[in-house]
């Protein structure tokens, strides 16, 4: 085997006929691998070859797959004899669960994956040259790839606040970074919204948006199950516990987000057969930097001549990016995958640029806790077979705020959607009856600074129009206008076009007044005062 290599291996007992599979990297495959029964393997790091061999078994007995990365990087499943019969059936019929439902009779699940501090460039479909993320990269390939996406801010809990209620930072509920401040009770979330079209809802990894008990708790605002960190603060290790619906549950030592993902992905066995919204806020790779050496993807790297930090956030990336192809293969076990939209982001940019090593964040200035693009601009890649086109690429400029209103037309919960809508019949989406009994109802909450960009992502219809994007960050503000963008900095007001000058080096406020008056305008106009941001305790730990 190659050293280093990741190594999966399937056995079978069956009927007395045994065979066994090992995949190595190697030749290329050119699928998501999937296997039946919910058998779950690692993806491969890099292209595979299959090395088929026989050999005797015992007679069958049921063996749990070992730990994923953990202590042994193989997965190992076997099939008894005494399940025979069983599987034969399972084979010859479908499973019950499966389901058969088109998107005429049901809305979309969706997916909505983002990791930790990623740079713009640390996908294979961004340029990156030295993290490997072949699953990530075929999500673009099959669906679409933004080029101009953004944030909501720079840093991680008020960047959760404006995904969530679809208001900009000026206008957002959460806006410190302490780790505690929380959502109200009358603050309304996309779960919230999404519960409205019987959507069930769950969330695994870092909320931010409140404390375990309190109300900001991801239970009191529209998730059905969470499971992660509550506190940003307590997400700075992998190896502590974590809570349950504010429930503590002890890890024992265990990698947290190898608990993190196992619980999204039970989320999706106990769902796959009704509408569902899986949002996953991973922790990686945000710091601390720490991984199981054991993990293949570790192995990929360790022998870099790179910092350690350097390694450890590759290998972070390409483990996230193993699990996310694990998930995509059970999205076609369980025959969801035609109705299932998937997104996949990063809350703000790289935390370290790591120049001359992955060069994280490009030509652009900054990196998280900046308002230049290095700090807001993010990847996004959003892929629903049928409806999104393959390979398509767009330079729409949007962000978090924008989720919202997206997800809801998703789902059929605004008023955009009538039983005459023309976007309707040709993208396969019915505007659905409501718990109010009518089609078209908007649960949208009035007000927000999100706007709708399925028209883009379907390529159909108008995409609305908007004057600005805002944030704001340390007494700093900025806006995007078209191609431009403005930076306000107590009273200097630089003006930067974005179509020529993505590293912000060129400031044209002088050359452009009225462009540059009329961003300054929206930056001072766009920033509301904020609520107390008093957190709701002091995390201990507990």
């Amino acid at each position: 085997m190659v050293a280093g290599a990741s190594a999966h291996r399937l056995t079978c007992n069956f009927m007395g006929s045994i065979c066994s599979q090992v995949v190595t990297s190697g030749t290329e495959l050119t699928n998501y691998i999937s296997l039946p029964l919910s058998v779950r393997i690692l993806m491969p790091m890099r292209p595979l070859k299959f090395e088929r061999t026989l050999r005797a078994a015992p007679p069958c007995r049921v063996e749990s797959a070992s730990k994923q990365g953990e202590t042994n990087p193989m997965n190992i499943v076997r099939f008894t004899s005494t399940g025979a019969l069983l599987l034969i059936l399972l084979i010859a019929f479908p499973l019950a669960g499966y389901s058969q439902d088109t998107a005429e009779d049901t809305p979309p699940n969706i997916i909505y994956i983002m990791v930790d501090d990623m740079g713009y460039h640390d996908l294979g479909c961004y340029g990156s040259t030295t993290i490997q993320t072949p699953n990530i990269d075929r999500i673009a390939a099959e669906g679409m790839r933004f080029t101009d996406c953004y944030s909501g801010d720079t840093v991680c809990a008020s960047a959760r606040s404006t995904l969530m209620t679809g208001l900009h930072k000026g206008h957002t509920p959460v806006r410190g970074n302490s780790g505690g401040i929380p959502l109200f009770p009358e603050d309304v979330t996309v779960a919230e919204v999404l519960k409205q079209g019987g959507y069930a809802t769950g969330a695994f990894g870092k909320w931010g948006l409140g404390n375990q008990g309190h109300d900001g708790a991801a239970e009191r605002q529209g998730f059905d199950h969470f499971f992660g960190y509550y506190n940003q603060w307590h997400a700075h290790t992998y190896y502590t516990h974590l809570f349950r619906n504010s429930e503590k549950v002890e890890l024992d030592g265990r990698y947290t987000h190898y608990a993190i993902y196992d619980e999204a992905i039970q989320f999706l066995h106990e769902h796959h057969d009704e509408p569902f919204f899986l949002y996953c806020p991973w922790t990686p790779p945000h710091a601390a930097y720490e991984i199981p050496e054991e993990d293949p993807a570790y192995q990929l790297y360790k022998d870099e001549p790179w910092d350690n930090s350097a390694k450890v956030v590759a290998a972070m990336d390409t483990m996230m990016d193993r699990q996310i192809g694990e998930i995509m293969a059970l999205l076609k076990e369980y025959k969801i995958d035609d109705n299932t939209i998937v997104f996949f982001t990063s809350d703000n940019g790289a935390a370290k640029r790591f120049d001359g090593i992955h060069n994280s964040c490009g030509v652009m200035q900054g990196h998280k806790r900046s308002l230049f693009e290095g700090g807001i601009r993010v990847p996004m890649v959003v892929r629903w077979p049928g409806h999104i086109e393959a390979g398509s690429e767009s330079d729409l400029p949007w962000y978090f705020p924008d989720v919202m209103p997206t997800l809801a037309d998703l789902a059929g919960l605004t008023e955009n959607f009538d039983a005459d809508a023309t976007i309707n019949d040709s993208a396969g989406i019915k505007g659905r009856a409501t718990m109010d009994g009518g089609v078209g109802i908007n649960y949208v909450p009035e007000g927000i600074d999100g706007i709708s960009i399925l028209p883009t992502l379907l390529g159909q219809g108008e995409q609305q129009e908007r004057d600005y994007l805002f944030w704001e960050f340390g007494g700093k503000r900025a806006v995007r206008s078209g191609t431009w963008k403005g930076i306000l900095s107590g009273d200097n007001f630089a003006l930067y076009d974005l179509s020529e000058d993505r590293a912000e080096q060129n400031d044209l406020a002088d050359e452009q007044p009225e462009i540059a008056q009329r961003l300054r305008g929206y930056a001072e106009e766009a920033y509301e005062e904020q609520r107390s941001q008093q957190d709701d305790g002091k995390y201990t730990g507990k």
